[in-house]
């Protein structure tokens, strides 16, 4: 079995969504750039779609997957990794979520860049983070950061719904057009603020973010169903990642272990185009 490293380095997504422009009348509303979670995507030529998925991709995907499943068990988790857990891993595309790189890039257990001075999470992170939610199957998940539309593809088939948020519009109207083509029907993504979450569409069962806040936002907390789960990293310095219950009106709080992720940047803060 691998050891988990001490301090996983996430390169996650700087994917803490911020308010787009508006018309005066409407300056604090958020822009959706999807259909409604559920809603049948655009038509889309499934030839097209199975031969961008060739057996040699297929391959380097099942590699990557058994390579993860070696490491030690989950953080957080008493069991070993769950099998619904591995086999999204090995049905979602990863390569389709970022153009332009090689097979092998592809699938490397790195992060990679997106854009926008943006990554896709490595692939170990996803799967800790996504095993951590403990979902069962029904769950409405809100996950802060869109990024690619990879994170949010993987919970697609593991939940009932992903509302996504994402800060940088191009990459959110991006993942969106991908997550639809590819036939991800219960997946939304919206351009907005992540510090304030969704909460037109809360309570949510799960919430995941992807990039480090201070602290774990407010809102996130206030939005998040009786028995609901938060996964995040949070911390400046000496991140960790950590999941919170809520239990009645108290919120557990359990340390998974440590992460190096990018800040969970605030509305208004310079992104490069």
């Amino acid at each position: 079995m691998r050891s988990l490293p001490a301090a996983l380095c996430c390169a996650a997504l700087l994917a803490c969504s911020r308010p787009v422009s508006e018309p005066a009348a409407a300056p604090a509303a958020a822009q959706p750039a999807a259909q409604p979670a559920g809603a049948a995507p655009p038509a889309t030529d499934a030839g097209s779609v199975v031969a961008a998925d060739p057996p040699e991709a297929q391959q380097a995907r099942a590699e990557l997957v058994s390579q993860i499943e070696t490491l030690e068990r989950p953080w957080g988790d008493p069991r070993f990794w769950d099998p619904k857990v591995l086999s999204a891993l090995r049905r979602v595309p990863r390569h389709l979520f970022v153009p332009g790189l090689s097979l092998a890039a592809a699938y490397a257990d790195v992060p990679q860049p997106i854009g926008h001075d943006q990554t896709i999470s490595q692939p170990t992170v996803v799967a800790l983070m996504t095993q951590a939610l403990l979902l069962t199957g029904t769950e409405r998940v809100l996950e802060i950061g869109t990024g690619s539309g990879y994170q949010a593809a993987v919970l697609s088939l593991l939940c009932r719904e992903v509302l996504s948020l994402e800060l940088v519009e191009p990459l959110g109207r991006a993942a969106a057009r991908r997550l639809a083509e590819l036939g991800y029907a219960n997946v939304a993504v919206r351009i907005g603020d992540g510090y304030q979450g969704w909460p037109e569409k809360a309570p949510f069962d799960r919430i995941m973010v992807t990039a480090a806040p201070p602290a774990l936002p407010a809102a996130l907390v206030e939005q998040l169903a009786p028995g609901g789960i938060i996964v995040a990293p949070v911390g400046v310095i000496g991140q960790q990642l950590v999941r919170w219950t809520r239990r009645g009106e108290k919120i557990e709080k359990e340390e998974l272990g440590p992460v190096r992720f990018v800040p969970m940047v605030r509305p208004g803060a310079e992104i490069r185009r």
